[in-house]
């Protein structure tokens, strides 16, 4: 009766490396599937912007770049927030306003790749935003943990806002329980490369 577990006391290790690589294997091929994608759309975001601003052929969306120079996050961001999506880089809520626009834009990413660090910013961080060869500039007003199903904090304002989402505990393992939100407000907005005493006022810079 004893040869069975004997036996899976021998090959158990065994199980647990072959496990473990299949994991890495996972884990990696996520990864350059996910670096792939950015190269790509960096090189898509890019070209926007010089032939902007005549909107490039097979372009149909314009893409958004998210710098955030506190914690070092440079990505361009994709349109949705399923699973595919998020591979790819944050994506933008499509129910919401695009960042720039008057309202609140809300873009999400996974806890473990691009939002990463997103706890770790404080009032006063800015956050800047590139589309359509335009720059806006967001200041971190404050940050809250939520529940999954606090909806509210996508809902629309009346003035230009940028709320980012993830899951939260950040280093959690498995699936985290709870979300965290970083609110930002806009700022400043210019066109690339005008320098900050050149920008238009916020105001005129919605319309």
């Amino acid at each position: 009766m004893r040869i069975v577990p004997d036996r899976l006391k021998r090959i158990w290790p065994s199980l647990l490396i072959v496990a473990g690589v299949a994991l890495l294997i996972y884990v990696g091929s996520q990864y350059a599937t996910m670096y792939a994608a950015q190269r790509r759309l960096t090189q898509q975001w890019q070209q926007q912007n010089l032939q902007l601003p005549v909107q490039p052929a097979g372009l149909v969306t314009t893409l958004t770049r998210l710098t955030i120079p506190a914690i070092k996050l440079d990505a361009v961001v994709v349109e949705g927030v399923n699973r595919k999506d998020l591979l790819m880089g944050p994506g933008h809520l499509p129910e919401t306003p695009e960042p720039g626009q008057t309202g609140n834009a809300v873009i999400s990413a996974h806890r473990d790749t691009f939002f990463r660090h997103i706890h770790e910013l404080k009032k006063g961080d800015y956050i800047v935003v590139q589309r359509a060869g335009r720059q806006f500039r967001y200041e971190v007003t404050g940050k809250k943990i939520l529940q999954p199903d606090d909806v509210w904090v996508t809902k629309p304002t009346p003035d230009s806002q940028l709320t980012l989402l993830t899951c939260y505990p950040t280093y959690y393992i498995g699936p985290a329980p709870e979300r965290l939100a970083v609110f930002s407000k806009l700022v400043d907005a210019n066109r690339d490369g005008e320098s900050s005493a050149q920008a238009k006022p916020v105001a005129e810079a919605e319309q």
